[in-house]
């Protein structure tokens, strides 16, 4: 199932379920009510349904497959992130392609691009390898923002910011409660996937990467966190390590990749995360940006006006169109000593 969380104008949000032609919207508690006079508690909305499990998604598939006429069509609804506040957000360094391909056109200015492929021709290594071992030994993550938004939605640039990027990423929802999860038996525990937009404040993010605590205001604003358009259920994909990826900006595509390029599986993620930490339901785990996947490691920039749309194949097209702030406002500095 493609399952996505909308609202009509000032609503409330509501649980909804893609119906196959993909321009209506089933609304699930509605549907519920109209076969047996009763909403279950597992409708109430999408965190619900992700904890209350297969007993849930059972029932929310024998609703999209009744004759339920509670239908909305998609243009006339609001699309949220699919899960709008997620328990936790991690956002991971899966694709080391994308590293290596911002260190060389990014933090060495590109004047040391063909040494670099050469070295790494040669020696297999990079200078992301020597700047950054562990990306190669762990899946690398951060605590991103849990403050969402979804299909659609205007992106305020910040007003600190001048060199604004997008990056194609995509996300896998925790379904299950586990600990010490091992990566053979860990697909069991995801619920399903989404694409994310990890929009980002390049500028700023050099000033945080000096600062050796990650990334900070560079990707904490309103807007920065995007998902969608549905969540779509594990069963659905099959396959997850082979699928298409692709941006394009104003209708003409900038970037393309895979999820076959993925060198760190959710699988693996998972197995990480979990040690010693208990997974909850709800928790999103993002993939990081496939190569390719950034304005920037290509040599380009985003502007206000520009929309971008983010394709994974099988999840949808996430759209979002960026929009200038009211004026430039540098973050504030201190003197401290």
């Amino acid at each position: 199932m493609k399952l996505v969380t909308y609202s009509v104008g000032s609503e409330r949000y509501r649980l909804g379920a893609l119906r196959q032609d993909g321009s209506t919207v089933l609304d699930l508690a509605t549907a519920a009510r109209q076969m047996s006079n009763s909403q279950p508690d597992c409708l109430c909305s999408m965190q619900a349904l992700i904890e209350s499990g297969e007993q849930g998604l059972d029932t929310a598939r024998e609703l999209l497959q009744s004759d339920s006429d509670a239908v909305v069509d998609i243009d006339k609804i609001i699309l949220h992130a699919p899960l709008p506040r997620p328990v936790s957000v991690r956002d991971c360094l899966g694709f080391s392609g994308h590293f290596i391909n911002m260190v060389r056109h990014v933090v060495a200015g590109g004047r040391l691009k063909r040494l670099d492929e050469l070295l790494q021709k040669t020696t297999g290594k990079t200078l992301a390898h020597r700047m950054s071992p562990g990306a190669w030994q762990r899946p690398l993550y951060y605590f991103a923002s849990t403050a969402l938004v979804g299909h659609g939605a205007e992106i305020e640039i910040p007003a600190y910011s001048q060199l604004m990027d997008y990056e194609l990423e995509w996300a896998a929802c925790i379904g299950k409660k586990g600990k010490n999860l091992k990566a053979d038996r860990a697909s069991e525990s995801i619920f399903g996937y989404t694409i994310f937009n990890d929009f980002t404040a390049r500028d700023t993010q050099m000033f945080d990467m000096k600062t050796r605590f990650g990334v900070q205001k560079s990707k904490s604003f309103d807007g920065s966190n995007v998902m969608g358009p549905c969540l779509v259920t594990r069963d659905e994909i099959p396959d997850p390590y082979n699928l298409s990826m692709w941006a394009n900006v104003n209708g003409i595509e900038w970037s393309r990749g895979s999820t076959a390029q993925q060198d760190w599986s959710f699988e693996e993620m998972i197995e990480y995360l979990s040690s010693s930490e208990t997974l909850e339901p709800g928790e999103m785990i993002c993939s990081g940006t496939v190569p390719t996947g950034s304005a920037r490691e290509m040599g380009r920039e985003i502007v206000a006006g520009d929309t971008i749309e983010l394709n994974v194949q099988g999840i949808g097209t996430l759209t979002n169109t960026l929009v200038a702030p009211m004026s430039y406002q540098p973050l504030p500095v201190w003197q401290k000593a």
